[in-house]
């Protein structure tokens, strides 16, 4: 861990290779007057809108939409089958693969019909919810579709025992999004009304506001849509297997999120932590930190580092933006990386590029730079791969 001092407050890294604009970005948020203790940034950082992606915020008293992000709630979940993934045909990997993108929505692309009303989260009031009451028919055509950009769905291959583990990487579509730009335009108002000197990108709201509650209920729906909405392809994924290989047995999920804010207690106070493109990592806590396509992912248990308030990278990271990714990778260089470890995967247009594995960091060396966060229980290798 590196620290940056002569800001307002420390800056603790556990990254080694970091961008310019995401260190500029870093010491925005170490100057802020509401920033509690120090600015986390975990190993996979990289450039955000207004907060680098990888970055830990705690902050006393207000909440800043910028902070968690456009995706909220998004995630990680993975399940262990009883599949021995050395032993299962190409051809059946092939035709479950196949199965998926005729089953589960991907990019842009929702479902026809309403899904049942019964595999929405339960227990919320959305008529007392700005947003989301004029968002949830909409909802209800998005809950178990996959999403575009990093989002994922990989068969991957444990290390130890050569089981096959289905890995889900997806959020709240798009009525995150709609909510997240909204309240972020809220913030950005009252901030100018209040002659705040507030920097692009990281407007805020007092939690005593009403706007302030507002969001953070929406936000906690948010969270619980993108649980159920990985929920939901998990289940139609384990029933494509099911059919497949009759046998199949498959263990509870591992679920957990790295877009969200949330009350928790840090150096003795109560603070609200900001996780943007970050992972709880508690002590004895499983968790999901995944490579690229082409590399291996890890299932993690927490060491509860309080300098890390208690966190952990959600990924690898990426080493180059989606547009510098599709002008400088070569195709076949990254079609051929695959294509040796016989990984069934969906790269075959230059435009596609921008979630090629040399457009992400080393993650081993990422996981080399957060020992003291987390201890890698297992290791998964990647089978097939469906993206957006």
């Amino acid at each position: 861990m590196k620290v940056i001092t002569g800001n307002r407050v420390p800056i603790k890294m556990w990254v080694t290779d970091i961008e310019n604009t995401a260190l500029e970005q870093a010491i925005d948020l170490a100057s802020l007057p509401f920033a509690f203790k120090h600015v986390a940034l975990m190993p996979d950082a990289h450039a955000g809108l207004g907060m680098p992606i990888g970055g830990v915020l705690a902050t006393k008293g207000v909440i800043v939409p910028n902070a968690v992000g456009v995706d909220i709630g998004c995630g990680m979940c993975a399940v262990k089958t009883s599949i021995n993934a050395k032993r299962i045909h190409r051809s059946t990997i092939e035709k479950i693969i196949a199965k998926i993108y005729q089953t589960i929505p991907v990019d842009f692309e929702h479902h026809e019909k309403p899904q049942d009303e019964a595999l929405m989260p339960q227990g919320f009031d959305i008529e007392a919810m700005p947003m989301m009451k004029n968002l949830y028919k909409s909802a209800l055509l998005q809950i178990g579709t996959l999403g575009g950009g990093n989002h994922f769905i990989e068969l991957q291959r444990a290390a130890s025992d050569d089981a096959l583990w289905i890995m889900i990487h997806s959020g709240s579509r798009n009525i995150g999004k709609k909510i997240a730009d909204q309240y972020g335009k809220i913030a950005k108002h009252w901030n100018e009304l209040w002659y705040s000197e507030t920097l692009p990108g990281l407007e805020f709201l007092p939690i005593e506001t009403q706007y302030a509650k507002d969001y953070f209920n929406e936000m906690k729906y948010c969270v619980a849509f993108a649980l159920a909405n990985r929920q939901l392809m998990m289940s139609r994924i384990c029933d494509i297997i099911r059919k497949q290989v009759r046998s199949a047995t498959f263990e509870p999920m591992i679920n957990i999120a790295h877009n969200y804010a949330v009350w928790e207690n840090h150096f003795g106070k109560a603070v609200i932590v900001h996780r943007k493109g970050a992972t709880r990592a508690y002590k004895g806590e499983i968790g999901i930190i995944p490579g690229s396509m082409g590399s291996h992912s890890y299932i993690v248990e927490g060491l509860g580092n309080p300098e890390s308030f208690m966190s952990c990278s959600h990924g690898a990271g990426r080493v180059m933006g989606r547009k510098e990714a599709i002008r400088k990778l070569n195709l076949q260089d990254e079609i051929d990386f695959m294509n040796r470890q016989g990984i069934v995967h969906p790269i075959t247009e230059q435009r596609q590029l921008d979630e090629a594995p040399s457009a992400y960091k080393d993650i081993d060396i990422v996981m080399q730079n957060q020992a003291d966060l987390v201890r890698p229980i297992e290791t998964l290798y990647p089978v097939a791969v469906v993206k957006g």
